[in-house]
């Protein structure tokens, strides 16, 4: 094929390439993904998506991620919310299970452009973050500018989050590409600042690595919930109010982080061989 069909989707403006290698594969590496992500040059994206064949038997679809750096990743909430609504589509189905590098994913039609994901259960030892020092989640010692003692939490990648006064007089853009290489994150981490704006809602703004500030990530929202309910600051539900819209997210009982929240197609297009590796 001289041109590769694409879907561009979004979710809160959290926005992808998604490419389907499910019959024929589409060899994608750091050039190419940087290529298809870069916003003058390319479609423009936060991530590219490649969907393939699954290798575990009780799943529908893999979803292999790239941020706009090129660099692999193991997890995207806001993605996983858009495949799961394309296989649903798909199967003409309410349900759809995505397999990822982190591992698998539970999708559920909520009615409209609403989906659920079950992200699975939150990762709260150091270990399984990763950190590369032993020490309290809860009170990782990290601190930079007017940010300190944020909560680690695992959602299949790496997140610190930050609770501030507000949200928006943090200079994410400054301090976030500093802190996610922190050479206390072996795998670099997505940095949140998060502000509690009642026990049921939190303004969460998020730096995420190797793509920058986004409109919504929704790992990082998982992420600052968990962070919130552990420090005693709301229950283990709420609003998570983004720049691209809101989330709602659940930490259940038996660990597992459920985030609900709409997902979208933008438009479908064709990208020319000389993008691909």
């Amino acid at each position: 094929m001289d041109r590769i069909p694409f879907i561009k989707m979004h979710g809160l403006g959290n926005d992808f390439v998604v490419l389907d290698a499910r019959t024929q594969p589409i060899a994608i590496d750091d050039k190419a993904a940087r290529a298809i992500a870069d916003r003058r040059r390319g479609v423009g994206c936060d991530q590219v998506i490649v969907l393939e064949p699954p290798r575990n038997a009780s799943a529908h679809i893999f979803m292999r991620i790239r941020n706009a750096d090129g660099g692999e990743v193991e997890a995207c909430g806001n993605a996983a919310r858009c495949i799961g609504d394309l296989v649903m589509q798909e199967k003409q189905s309410t349900r759809a299970v995505i397999e990822t590098a982190a591992g698998l994913l539970w999708a559920e039609a909520r009615g409209g452009d609403r989906v659920s994901i079950d992200i699975g259960e939150a990762r709260l030892s150091w270990r399984e973050i990763p950190l590369a020092v032993e020490c309290d989640t809860l009170h990782v010692p990290l601190a930079l500018g007017p940010l300190a003692d944020p909560v680690a939490t695992g959602m299949g990648n790496p997140h610190v989050t930050f609770f501030v006064a507000e949200a928006e007089a943090i200079d994410l853009a400054q301090l976030g590409p500093i802190l996610e290489h922190d050479p206390i994150f072996p795998e670099r981490a997505n940095i949140g600042v998060a502000q509690i704006l009642s026990g049921t809602e939190i303004r969460l703004r998020v730096w995420e690595r190797g793509a920058g500030i986004t409109s919504a990530c929704g790992t990082g929202a998982c992420a600052a919930l968990v962070a919130a309910h552990r420090r005693g600051l709301t229950g283990r539900e709420a609003e998570l109010v983004l720049d691209g819209g809101i989330l709602q997210i659940a930490w259940r009982e038996d660990g597992h982080v459920m985030m609900t929240g709409p997902a979208a197609v933008s438009f479908t297009g064709f990208l020319g061989r000389s993008f691909l590796a």
